[in-house]
């Protein structure tokens, strides 16, 4: 049913009806006109609707109506049949600007892309795209696919994936992530993705499951419903039996005439999921957006999730006359030939501090253990301790779950490097935001071995921490976890997949974390940062707090209006209007939800 070309029936019905009477003419065929059509669509949606096995309250109205125009009432009946499109109307109106924030990231994806190509730049359908074409990428333009910075500076619009107000800036070799507008001159990017593997295009099917979807909290109120209609039925069969007036009966169908249940719990869930979306939190459905905000347990994976998910030197101690700076400048030139994560945190920290490297000779790699080989005329050795020798070496202060790796010059102790992967800066803060949000119980579960483990957690301040977990492990630590609530799994490996699955929610770290996490997943946090967990539990929470308010408030009013048509205090055209001025008013009470 067209909710705008509904309208226009019983609008037109109520003018002519009034030119009529003007003429000094019966209005009545006007207002039959009128109602009709309403009362026909009505009820084939209704017969619809149960052959689905779906009871609601478009019944009432149905009633309504039909009796109204049989008791001879059709100016009432017209009225709520105008009431009734009336209110399928504001209700798609609402939900089409509810979902704006989520439907504006359709429109952003671009249709076609500038390739390099033999006879220079060509522009060709984003179906065309490859990993390995060079694609220029023009000032104002949406990235097509996810690459790698190829030359040039990128200065990109992340705002619409992360929330990131500020630009950020990708230099050559630097990763940038489809869906960014570039907001600076133009660069060339290497594809890493076809278009159909991009970040960008796994987002937009996150964003279409969520519009498609339905949630419990709405068939829920389908459930009330049965319960509103007996309640309804009861008044105002006993309003006519008792009193012998139909038109009190009539009255009390026109005040329960739509029911505030069936506007409200739709459009404050449809407001949430664009409010988180905003946020930088993608929530699939409805029904996860309520899991949101009834979660009392969480579980969090450790690297890359609560980490970065790669090592950091924190650390270097040195032997008598050796500098820092030596001792880095030494081991990085070595590293940088390996693709270990030790040597790659040893060869960042030294970029990091803007230290030259020099190009080693007669390089070998042990695998597991390090390197050795010739660094400007010296003898140079970086690895593990074990394979180094630890007799001589620097010891730093312990830090439980470090990494130790030693450097050996010309066969003398050199350095010893302390490497950890220390939570993220916002950890602390987000889990502790978790817990004013009523979330009862958090849990570090990792792969990870026991040391590294515990230090994060009492880093972070979790409740409990589980190590050397398989994905096998994780699941039946959320079955462990249930006797808290409803749990949240937040995770962003491979491994993490069963986990997201098994969870009452799963939320993957969906900019940095692997697909089949983000498939898993409920809900993906587009920005990598932890607070937003927390942002996107308290806008879900609001918004089912606001949905419920609602329908409280909408029967509440509902009711007292059925008492008093019943009572006789309001004909049926009274109690129409009424009851369509509660329904403007919960639907715009549900609207705050997208604040």
């Amino acid at each position: 049913m067209n909710a705008g070309a509904v309208v226009a029936a019983p609008l037109a019905g109520l003018s002519g009806g009034l030119i009529l009477w003007l003429a000094g003419a019966a209005p009545s065929p006007a207002f039959w006109a009128g109602t009709l059509p309403v009362l026909a669509l009505l009820l084939l949606d209704t017969a619809r609707s149960l052959r689905r096995g779906e009871f609601g309250l478009d019944l009432i109205a149905a009633l309504a109506m039909g009796f109204g125009l049989a008791l001879g009432e059709a100016l009432a009946a017209n009225v709520v049949a105008l009431m009734f499109a009336g209110g399928r109307f504001l209700e798609d109106y609402a939900s089409r600007r509810a979902r704006a924030e989520m439907t504006a990231l359709l429109a952003r994806q671009p249709r076609t892309a500038l390739r390099h190509g033999p006879h220079g730049i060509e522009e060709v359908a984003l179906s065309a795209l490859r990993a390995g074409d060079l694609l220029a990428i023009p000032r104002g333009a949406v990235l097509p696919v996810d690459g790698v910075v190829e030359a040039g500076t990128a200065i990109l619009d992340t705002a619409p994936l992360t929330g990131e107000p500020m630009p950020v800036r990708r230099d050559a070799g630097e990763e940038a992530l489809s869906g960014c507008t570039n907001a600076g001159d133009a660069f060339a990017l290497r594809a890493t993705s076809d278009a159909a593997a991009s970040t960008f295009a796994a987002i937009l099917r996150l964003v279409q499951a969520a519009q498609d979807s339905r949630a419990p909290m709405a068939r829920l109120a389908d459930r009330w419903a049965l319960g509103f209609l007996a309640l309804t039925l009861l008044l105002a069969g006993g309003a006519w039996t008792l009193t012998g007036e139909a038109q009190r009966g009539l009255a009390v169908l026109v005040v329960a005439t739509p029911c505030p249940l069936i506007l409200a719990v739709p459009v404050a869930l449809v407001a949430g999921l664009s409010r988180t979306a905003r946020m930088g939190v993608l929530v699939k459905s409805g029904a996860a957006l309520e899991a949101l905000a009834r979660i009392r347990a969480v579980l969090l994976d450790k690297t890359g999730t609560l980490t970065e998910g790669s090592p950091r030197v924190t650390t270097i101690a040195t032997a008598p006359g050796v500098t820092e700076a030596e001792a880095l400048r030494l081991a990085a030139s070595l590293d940088q030939l390996s693709h270990h994560p030790v040597a790659q945190a040893i060869v960042a920290e030294t970029r990091r501090r803007g230290l030259s490297l020099e190009t080693p000779s007669a390089a070998r790699e042990e695998p597991g253990e390090g390197m050795a080989g010739q660094v400007g005329g010296r003898s140079v050795q970086v690895g593990g301790l074990a394979w180094l020798g630890r007799d001589g070496m620097p010891d730093p202060p312990r830090a439980p779950g470090a990494m130790r790796c030693g450097l050996r010059v010309d066969g003398a102790p050199a350095a010893t490097f302390l490497l950890e992967d220390p939570p993220r800066p916002e950890a602390a803060s987000a889990v502790a935001a978790l817990r004013g949000l009523g979330v009862a119980r958090i849990v570090l579960v990792s792969g990870d071995a026991d040391g590294p483990v515990r230090a994060v957690a009492a880093q972070v301040g979790a409740d409990a921490a589980l190590a050397r977990q398989s994905p096998a492990d994780k699941v039946a630590a959320i079955a462990a976890e249930r006797a808290h609530g409803p749990v949240l799994m937040l995770g962003d490996g491979i491994n993490d997949a069963p986990a997201l699955a098994a969870a009452d929610l799963g939320v993957a770290m969906g900019a940095r974390g692997a697909a089949a996490a983000a498939e898993a997943a409920e809900a993906v946090l587009l920005s990598g940062g932890l607070e937003r967990l927390g942002e996107a539990m308290a806008a879900a929470q609001r918004a089912r707090r606001i949905a419920l308010q609602s329908v409280a408030a909408g029967l509440g009013l509902s009711v007292i209006g059925m008492v008093a048509a019943a009572l006789g205090h309001l004909t049926p055209v009274e109690g129409a209007l009424l009851q369509e001025g509660i329904d403007v008013a919960v639907i715009l009470n549900a609207l705050r939800a997208l604040r």
